[in-house]
């Protein structure tokens, strides 16, 4: 019997860079990135390892060369960071593991590559080169300061030891000339771009994505168009006309964008169903109308109340239930089918400064859902209410968010994640793309970091 690696692909990306170029950030990034395509990734890092091994805060000298014993001891964080990896592909069926580490030497990255490719795992390196002195400084102070390295002591002082560990490593760093390697190297946060030898679909797939990554300050904003009449009147999907309250919501959106955004430019994406449309004509900005941020097609159901779709289609709300996620309608699509439509659409925001997307419940769910990190399971019921702008910043290592909720009535269309099976017959709420009108709940984020509300002029 054949095993089971000759037919699943399994890659280790391997990081190699200098502290303070950004390592962590790609490898949290591109484990987001598989993670919402729902392919199996996992970061291994070798910094917790070690600090998990030999406690943190260790000085600059514990990472000299010739430091006999710090050398040994980081080999061994190395060495069992890279054995809990290969654990994963086994043990959790791990696709993409990406293992966090300096990686400066030659020596290290062949200790790498010929333990894992005869395990039938393909090796890519990806090599973060720096040498504009502004970006590495910020990155030390925004991120590595709060390293628990550095925990309580002064600030000048870490500054000082951390840029002292970055001259350990330089005097020993050895760029990727292996041209027998697979590999992609970014210089300078990507204004150049270097490849070798990229093989397979999953190695294609990381170069598109990093080749696409920034990290300039921006904000994303998003909103679900204003209430529309199928709103109103309990249905799904369709292209119907915004309500009364959402034209009002319409009116409103500029002003809210303004004063959170002041005097900048913003651009503005928008579906092309009329709802969304009709939300953004206000918007003194460029405006763009893209197929893709369509709202889930829930096929037959299209266009019928929840009453209707459970009376001609009564299996359908158990099987939903059951895997909202991978629920396909008859004829329509699953949140599976918006993610990888969403696709080019994540790989184009990547690329964005400030932008606003005017969009439906679905699709704002699995692009909030890929910038927040949440699994399958939980993102098909991410509330997601009308009338209510969401700002995210991303930063190196998370997203920060704030809620923004126009004083404009609206029904409520979300529905919470069942606690038990649904059985079949049972009357339940629908869920194409959720524009169903619910009972009102006492509080829209009951758990939200920030939420203001703004009223109509």
């Amino acid at each position: 019997m054949a095993s089971k690696m000759n037919f699943t692909p399994r890659i280790a990306c391997v990081m190699v860079g200098l502290p303070a170029r950004g390592k962590t950030y790609i490898s949290q990034k591109v484990c987001r990135y598989f993670t919402w395509l729902g392919i199996a990734a996992k970061v291994f890092n070798v910094g917790n390892c070690r600090r998990e091994l030999y406690g943190a805060q260790q000085d600059n000298t514990f990472f000299d060369s010739n430091n006999v014993s710090g050398k040994k001891q980081r080999m061994e964080a190395a060495s069992m960071t890279l054995q809990q990896m290969l654990n994963w592909y086994d043990q959790e069926d791990g696709v993409v593991g990406i293992y966090d580490a300096t990686n400066s030497t030659l020596e290290r990255r062949s200790w790498l590559y010929n333990t894992l490719t005869p395990k039938g795992i393909q090796v890519f390196f990806i090599e973060s080169i720096c040498d504009d002195e502004s970006l590495v400084s910020a990155n030390i102070r925004d991120v590595k300061l709060s390293s628990p390295d550095y925990k309580l002591m002064d600030p000048a002082l870490a500054v000082s030891d951390f840029q002292a560990r970055i001259g350990q490593y330089t005097n020993q760093y050895q760029t990727i000339v292996e041209q027998d390697y697979s590999y992609i190297k970014l210089i300078n946060v990507g204004s150049q771009v270097i490849v070798n030898m990229v093989k397979g679909y999953l190695e294609s797939r990381i170069v598109y994505y990093l080749m696409n990554l920034h990290i300039k300050g921006r904000k994303i904003y998003m909103s679900r168009h204003g209430e529309s009449m199928y709103n109103l009147e309990g249905k799904l999907g369709g292209d119907s006309d915004l309500s009364p309250s959402g034209r009002l919501y319409a009116e409103m959106l500029p002003g809210i964008i303004k004063e959170k955004l002041g005097g900048k430019e913003l651009v503005v994406w928008t579906s092309t169903l009329k709802r969304t449309i009709q939300t953004s004509e206000h918007l003194p900005y460029l405006k763009q109308h893209r197929k893709a941020l369509d709202e889930l097609d829930a096929g037959v159901c299209d266009g019928l109340t929840y009453e209707q779709v459970e009376e001609q289609y009564p299996e359908d709300f158990a099987r939903r239930d059951d895997d909202k996620y991978n629920y396909r309608y008859h004829g329509g699509e699953s949140y599976r089918d918006v993610v990888h439509r969403l696709e080019p659409v994540i790989m184009d925001l990547e690329r964005q400064g400030d932008i606003l997307i005017i969009g439906h419940q679905a699709v704002i769910r699995c692009i909030y859902g890929y910038f927040m990190n949440y699994n399958q399971e939980d993102l098909p019921y991410i509330k997601i209410p009308l009338h209510t702008l969401i700002e995210l910043t991303p930063k190196a290592y998370y997203c920060e968010e704030k809620f923004y909720k126009a004083d404009v009535p609206a029904v409520d269309t979300h529905r919470a994640k069942p606690t038990e099976p649904r059985p079949i017959h049972t009357q339940a709420a629908p869920g194409s793309s959720g524009e169903v009108p619910l009972l009102p709940t006492p509080s829209l984020f009951p758990s939200s970091p920030s939420i203001d509300t703004f009223s109509p002029s």
